[in-house]
Parts: C-alpha cells; structure tokens; sequence
C-alpha cells in the first residue's frame, strides 16, 4: 500500500511525508552527513560518521509490512527518518526510532512520524511499540512522552527503555486533535500577519490585478515590507523591484501571485527561497477550466506543500487583516471595511468584492478575511482553527460552496461554536459522494450536519448579513420570551405572526403599540420598560413614519431612540425601521419577516449553547478482542454479540419437515417469514405468520408461505409484540460512518423518516435521535399506549455507533426490525456487510487533505 501525505509542522510550516524508497539511498548519505556529532550519537548510541554500504542497503530497502521507514522532504532533501522493525517472525511488537535534521528538531515531525508509523504497524498486526533511548536525548523521551500512548518507562545499562501499545486511546487522539489545531492555527496566522510580502505579477505600467492588489496593499497601510517582484523593472508603483524575493533582504512571510498559470510555481518556488510560509494565488486557470486544469492544480499543490508552502486559492480574491499593527489590504477591493470582531471566510473569489461592500455597507466589523476561490489547500476548517483562539474576532462568518472534509468540519464546528458563534450559508445539495441512490442521508444531510455542530445555518448571502449582524452586535438571547413594540398596529401584528411561524413566544403583555401619535421619546421608553421587563428575553421593534408635519424633528427621531436602547446590551434587539438612518451597529432589517427569522436563528443557537454536550458513555459488555476476531472472519453473529447486541434466534428452512424440525428446537410458539429479500417483515404483504403453537400451524403456515413467496422461509423464536423500530449503519464517503434510527412500517419507509447521526454517537445524541422521526410519538405513549422503553432504545444505538467508529471494515449494517416495548427491546433480523476499511476523512493520523 503506498502511503504518503502532506502533513504540517509546529512552526505551522508543511512538508511532504511518504515510505522510504530504494532509490533514497544518496540522499540518506547526504541526510547523514548534514546531522550533528551529537544528533548522530543520540540516534545510533555511537560517533557513526559514515553509513556502511551494507547498512545503508537495509535502510532503503524495507517489506512495508515487518519493516516500514517513512520520510519527511523538503525542497527534494530527506529532512527525518522514522523507522519500525519488527521483533521475530510473527510478534505483536516493534521496535521504533527517529531521527530529524538538527535545523529542523523541535517542529513536531517525530509525533507525526509516530502517527504514521503506528497507523501502518497496526494493520499489519503489531499492537506494541518499544524503544531504546539515551537519558540525554530529552526531545526523544517527550516525542514518546506526550504521545498520549501509556509508555512504561525502565531504566537499564545507561538507556531508558520504553514500551507500549499503539491502539489509539482517547488521550492519544486528544494530543492528536490539540496538535492539529496549532499547527494548522499558526500556519494561518502566519499567512495573516506577514513581516513580509512579495508581489508576483504587478505590472511596471500600473495595470492589471497584481499592480492593483499591490495598490491596495500600499494604500491600505500595510505595517511590514512590500517586495515588487519583476523579471526586467527596476522599480513598480514606486518600489524597488526585485528579481527573486530573497534578493531583497528582508523577511518574506506571504506571497501574492497574480502571474499566467503557467508561471505559479516558478513564483511559488520563489517564494519558497526567500523563507515565505504560505501563498495567495489570485490567478485562474487552474480545476474551475476542467480535468487539465484541475491536473495542473495538483501538481501546483504537491509542489508548494514540498516547499513547505500552505496555499490560498487559486483564483482567490485575497485575504486582509484589519488589525491596526497589520493594516493587510491583500485583496482586489480598494477599500476594506472598518475594523471589527467577525471573521469571514469565503470559497468564492467571484463575490469577494461584493461580500466585502455589503460588510462595509452595513457596518458590520471586520477582523480578517480570506477568500479560498478554489479551496485546493486552505480551507474554512483552517480558519475555524485560526479563529478559535484569535483574540480579535468573537463571530465566524462562512460562505461555502462545497465541502472538503464535512467530518472534520462538524468536529471543529461543533467545539468552535461552543467558544464563538459560527454562521455559514452552503449548499444544500448533497456534497460530493453522497450523490445517486446510495442509502442513508439524503438532501437534508448538509443541514443536519450545521445543526448537530451548533452552526447556525441559513440560505442566503443576505441572510448571513442579517444575522451576522446580531451576533456582532447584541448580546445572546436568554430564551425565545419575544416582545414587540412599535407604532403601527399592521406592522406589530405582522411581527407577531412572524415570531409564531419562527416557534418564537410573544411574551406576555405583548405586542405593545405605542400608537401612530407616539414620539420617539414614547417609543424610546416603550423599549426601555420591554428592556427591563423579566418575561421578555429579546425585541423588536417595529416603526411606520409619523404622519407629515405632526411631530417635529426631535419628537421624530425614530431612530435616536432605537439606537439608545439597542446599543445599550440589556437585551437582543431587532428591528424593522421604514425611513430615516440607524447607526451602523443597530440590526435593523427591510422587512418584519426579516428581523425576526434573523432573531430566530440566533435565539436557536443559544439553545443549543445552554445545553451542555454529550459524552461517549461506558457501554458494558462490550468485548474489543472477540470483535476484531468476528470483523476478520466477518461473523456478523459474533460481531453484534462482542457489541451486546442480540438477535432472537432463527433457522432457515427449506422444507416443510424442516420448518417443524425447526420449530421443535427452537420452541413454542414460533413465527414463520418468508426468507427472501426484504419480506420478512413485511406483514402487510402476507409475508408473515406469527404465534404458531404446534407442528401443524407451522406446516399450514409453511405450505401457504412457499407456495406465494418461494421455498425459503425463516422459522424465529415468538416474542412479545412492540412497536417495529429500524436502525441503519451506513459508511458514507463523505461523512463517514453515521446511524439512523426509524419507525417500522411501509409509511415510513415511503417517507423516509430517519434521522441520522455521526458515529460515534455522545449519549445526548443517541437520546436526540430516537426523538428525531416525525412517528417518534407512537414510542411514547401515543392516544394512550404505554411508552416503550427508551433507555434501551438508546442504549442500542450506543453501541451501534461504536461499532461503527471502530470497524471501518463494517461498511453497512441493518437491524429490521426491532420490536420496542415497555419491558426492553428485541432484534429480530441483522444484515452486517463487510468490505475494504477504505479511507475514512478526519481519521487517522494528521495530514492535509488532498487538493
């Protein structure tokens, strides 16, 4: 299997990590000799100043199975060397070692080589890892240390000598995800808040998109060094210009290129020599032109990560910092908006100039800004983790039109959004494979998957507007206590039907309308006393103009008075204000419908917010080893009992003597089912025959059944009749594994009413989706029925998802149905599909997502 991936370091830098080849053999030489006396000494526990050709034949050449070495590249250099040789014929364990650059110890490549090294030594049954390591050798003993594995340490001859086992563990997973987040959080903020910045494409005669970024750039007060970059021009836009970056002597941090396709790697590489970390590249020509493109663009991406280059676009419309020590205007709109505390990502590059004067339009405050165009490398999951500990922005603002890794999305969602608010408008067609008939969720996945994570959703471009604006601009909503205040009767009593077509409660007392006579100072105390009134959570305000020549000036100062109480941070409020100008900061809206659904949406994520988050719960008699001994053998039986999960007890039988023999030892009362696909919980269709006391039901009952449905029929054990539940276990391609839960029946199969959820499911979740069908309120007592046993049900749907999240092999599982009751829950069928474990996205061991 080949393996490689582009990964980052600690610095926030990339670099290319892939298997060991023969091939390596003189630039593990020239590797060697660039370490230092001592690095050589830590590593081989002696001077070794020269690699034995014998030795060096058995570095490069390795099985990938007993004996497996990764390299880390950079700039076509071997810069590390991670290795695992396993112990004897057949052992469960391995020793491994590493061994990194000097210039380059303390960037985090060997946990990352560990990541890759123990990923691969598992599928290949090795379950343990030791290791010998001198005293002295400090940064090693922390790589082992801080793994998160549970190292045992001992002490002997002069070496510390570790050992343990490499299944991941919570911890482990843990330092991986905290590892992950400031990687990828330094390599943005780097891009973000460059010393330097070199421009590749600003022409000498001041036209073009480079000399116009690079305009913006001058104009927009950038505080670091500006480095024109120019094949023949002694000086652009009235700076020296230069032939490469490094020519100029000064730290280069980001480069913006705005040069020919053909001509983007050239400039990148550039880049790359002067030091630079990352690159915006504005030019198009790249996947949006087709296969070529998109070919040319890979090869783009696969360059600059071995660079160690992080990339923004192609075809981006730029990025910018408002921070005044940065003062970044690195995009194609002249003018930013003002300085603010929302951070807004955009994969467009097309709307770039409009988001950015609809932000400025509206007031709403800016704290950065990156446009991804064609998200081949820096992603909105990137800024989620840049935003996340970025003291200047307190709202996320996200446009996206397709998702790269939805999985790792949901997950930085979901602890973002308990930190900052997320806002996002996206598609709602179903991301890239989840197209064609395949089962599990449907258009509705994309919505599902913001609402699980906390992230508020909404459809448009202006929608996101309205409600960013709240969010910048107001406190959270303490509840959905809604009271409404205005001098218009029509426009009051449309509010209130707004508030209830959104859920929202007008609160007691309300609307109060201060008639059209009001003045805005009865208006302002109006919204003063509705400010302080304990039965209101949140406003809105509502004004029609006064009549013509019946109030002066000062009495008809609408706005005045809407600002004085919206700007004071008692309480959320909206507004719909038909004339005059409301300062900048106050969320007022065109119409009532508008506010209000704005109101909605952000009284919705406070909910969620005040709901403390699920855990994955102990789940007992769960049994790991007989499970992946089951999924090897693929025992679909012995895999749901290693799970705790039972099926009642059924026998095929092909004959009619065969169905009383059946009978007979399975015991009275039995049911018969035809056996062929899909039937047998088909009732409705004659497919069944329940309670059968003795041998001559069975035989009528068989006769009957084969004669309609064919020779196969299912003999099962009675048990006592609930209400038919399904659960799904689908491997998504984009997703990952995710279960559903159902009502049995053929309406709710017509109807599709499932509700999902991400494997592994929290205990919150699992309790959510059993609620989650439009027929959940027959298992609760419906006209009278006594409820089911929910607990079980839930308890069920545990354990699925975690068989899901931890057998990747696993890729389909159907239990229909499950008869719930009162006194527990009973599994009638189970069909488990194994498969290859595939490529799951957001697991394993770090690595940047492919272009």
């Amino acid at each position: 299997m080949e393996r490689s991936a582009d990964v980052l370091l600690a610095d926030g830098s990339a670099a290319h990590l892939r298997q060991i080849r023969p091939e390596d053999a003189p630039a593990i030489v020239d590797f060697h000799s660039r370490m230092s006396d001592r690095t050589r000494y830590l590593r081989y526990f002696s001077p070794y100043p020269r690699i034995p050709e014998r030795d060096l034949r058995r570095f490069v050449n390795v099985d990938h199975s007993d004996r497996e070495a990764f390299v880390t590249v950079a700039d076509g250099r071997i810069t590390s060397v991670g290795r695992y040789e396993r112990l004897g014929p057949g052992s469960a364990e391995a020793e491994v070692a590493f061994v990194v650059e000097d210039a380059l110890q303390g960037r985090g490549i060997g946990s990352v080589l560990l990541e890759h090294l123990a990923e691969a030594a598992r599928e290949h049954g090795i379950t343990r890892f030791v290791a010998e390591v001198l005293p002295e050798n400090g940064g090693m003993l922390r790589v082992f240390g801080d793994s998160g594995y549970q190292v045992q340490r001992r002490y002997a001859d002069g070496v510390v000598h570790l050992s343990f086992p490499i299944a991941p563990t919570e911890k482990s997973r843990e330092v991986q995800e905290s590892r992950e987040h400031l990687t990828e959080a330094r390599s943005i903020a780097r891009l973000l808040a460059p010393r330097g910045i070199a421009i590749y494409g600003a022409s000498a005669t001041g036209h073009g998109i480079g000399a116009a970024m690079l305009g913006n750039l001058r104009d927009g007060g950038f505080t670091g060094a500006v480095v024109p970059v120019h094949p023949t021009a002694e000086k652009v836009a009235g700076l020296p210009a230069y032939r490469s970056a490094s020519q100029a002597g000064v730290p280069i941090d980001l480069a913006l290129i705005a040069v020919p396709a053909e001509a983007v790697s050239e400039a990148g590489a550039d880049a790359a020599r002067a030091g630079a970390g990352g690159v915006v590249v504005v030019s198009a020509g790249f996947a949006e032109t087709g296969v070529e493109g998109a070919s040319e663009q890979r090869g783009l991406i696969e360059r600059a990560r071995a660079a160690g280059l992080r990339v923004v676009g192609p075809s981006s419309f730029g990025l910018a910092n408002t921070d005044p020590a940065v003062r970044l205007n690195a995009t194609m709109s002249p003018r930013l908006p003002t300085a603010g505390r929302v951070g807004f990502f955009s994969q467009s590059g097309a709307l770039g100039v409009a988001l950015l004067a609809e932000a400025d339009r509206r007031g709403l405050g800016l704290s950065s800004f990156v446009s991804a165009g064609n998200r081949a490398d820096v992603s909105g999951n990137d800024l989620l983790q840049y935003w996340q500990d970025d003291p200047g922005t307190d709202v996320v603002l996200l446009y996206l039109e397709t998702f790269g890794n939805p999985r790792k999305f949901a997950r930085l969602a979901r602890r973002m959004s308990r930190i900052k608010p997320v806002a996002a408008v996206a598609s709602a067609t179903r991301p890239p494979g989840l197209a064609g008939n395949l089962p599990g969720p449907d258009a509705n996945a994309v919505t599902a998957l913001f609402a699980r994570s906390g992230v508020i959703r909404v459809d448009t471009v202006q929608e996101l507007f309205d409600v960013g604006m709240l969010l910048a601009h107001q406190p959270l909503p303490a509840g959905r206590r809604v009271a409404v205040v205005g001098n218009s009767s029509a426009l009051a009593e449309l509010a209130v039907v707004a508030c209830h077509a959104a859920g929202l409660i007008v609160a007691e007392g309300y609307p109060h309308d201060a008639g059209p006579g009001a003045t805005a100072h009865d208006l302002a105390d109006a919204l003063a006393d509705a400010a302080v009134d304990e039965r209101v959570d949140a406003l809105v305000a509502v004004c029609a103009p006064p009549v013509p020549g019946q109030l002066s000036d000062e009495d008809a100062d609408f706005a005045a008075a809407l600002a004085s109480v919206a700007l004071a941070g008692e309480k959320p409020t909206v507004a719909t204000l038909v004339f005059g100008t409301v300062p900048q900061r106050v969320p007022v809206y065109p119409s009532v419908e508008e506010s209000v659904r704005a109101l909605a949406r952000v009284i919705t994520y406070a909910e969620w917010l005040r709901r403390p988050p699920g855990v994955l719960p102990e789940l007992p008699g769960v049994d790991v080893p007989a499970a992946e001994a089951a999924v090897a053998a693929e025992d679909a039986e012995g895999l749901l009992t290693a799970y705790g999960i039972s099926v009642v007890p059924s026998t095929l039988a092909i004959t009619e003597d065969g169905a009383v023999a059946a009978a007979a030892e399975l015991g009275y009362p039995v049911a018969l089912k035809a056996a062929g696909g899909g039937l047998r919980h088909r009732i409705d269709l004659g497919a069944v025959r329940l309670a059968l006391s003795d041998k001559q039901g069975v035989r009528d009952a068989y006769r009957e059944l084969s004669s309609a449905f064919g020779p196969d029929v299912l003999v099962q054990t009675m048990v006592a009749p609930g209400v038919a539940c399904v659960v799904e276990l689908v491997e998504d391609p984009a997703f990952g594994p995710v279960v559903g839960f159902g009502l049995g029946g053929v309406a709710s199969e017509l109807l599709g009413d499932l509700g999902w959820r991400a494997a592994p499911l929290t205990d919150r979740a699992a309790d959510a989706l059993v609620d989650e069908p439009r027929a959940a309120p027959l298992l609760h007592g419906y006209r009278g029925s006594t409820p089911v046993d929910r607990a079980a049900l839930t308890d069920l749907l545990l354990r699925v998802g975690r068989l899901a999240d931890e057998h990747p092999r696993v890729r389909s599982l159907t239990l229909n149905p499950v008869l719930a009751r009162p006194g527990g829950i009973s599994v009638l069928h189970a069909v488990v599909e194994f498969g290859d474990a595939g490529v799951r996205p957001d697991t394993g061991p770090r690595r940047l997502r492919s272009a």
